[in-house]
């Protein structure tokens, strides 16, 4: 298993089946602010539904058509990351992250969406990196934009949350762009 030292504290680490319990308590910690954002929340209401999650992460890993890890400061579970589908004709990928609520504006977030668009852009080859944002989730939003992601466009009711259909920004970033921005 690999391990990706952010800095002398964060570290990014696959996620395995020994990681559900940590998951799990995370995401009921942080529910009531991830239903804002998140369709999948209400879905998650006991141990065994984010192990069933790690186990498909890992199958897509495998399969090589994805990859989650479990950002981890000082041992302790603070958030995820992930690349959805990899779409391999196109050389595409969209990253997808969230953060326990203690952990958030500590900029953790900013420094593994850095690792994960730079793995996939310059090791991966890839030669687009997305990230959509509910356009209302200024948090999220922020993210793309200080890592000088370009926004494309507004997707309009893109995604179906409690609270109703949410509009979501577009954010790219190309490998040519990626290379001098970094």
């Amino acid at each position: 298993m690999f391990v990706y030292k952010l800095d002398d504290r964060v570290e990014l680490r696959p996620l395995a089946v020994e990681h559900a319990r940590a998951m799990f308590e995370m995401t009921d910690r942080s529910r009531d602010r991830l239903r804002k954002w998140l369709p999948w929340v209400d879905a998650v209401n006991e141990l065994n539904d984010s192990l069933n999650y790690i186990k498909g992460a890992m199958k897509q890993a495998a399969d090589n058509g994805g990859f989650s890890a479990g950002i981890w400061v000082r041992e302790e579970l603070a958030g995820t990351i992930s690349f959805h589908e990899i779409d391999w004709n196109n050389r595409s990928v969209s990253i997808g992250y969230w953060l326990d609520q203690r952990f958030t504006g500590q900029g953790l977030m900013t420094s593994a969406c850095r690792a994960f668009t730079d793995h996939a852009l310059m090791r991966m080859g890839l030669h687009r990196v997305e990230i959509r944002c509910a356009t209302a989730n200024h948090h999220s939003r922020a993210i793309p934009e200080r890592l000088g992601f370009v926004l494309e466009g507004v997707i309009r009711e893109a995604e179906k949350l409690p609270q109703g259909y949410v509009n979501h920004a577009v954010y790219g970033m190309l490998q040519s762009e990626w290379k001098k921005v970094r």
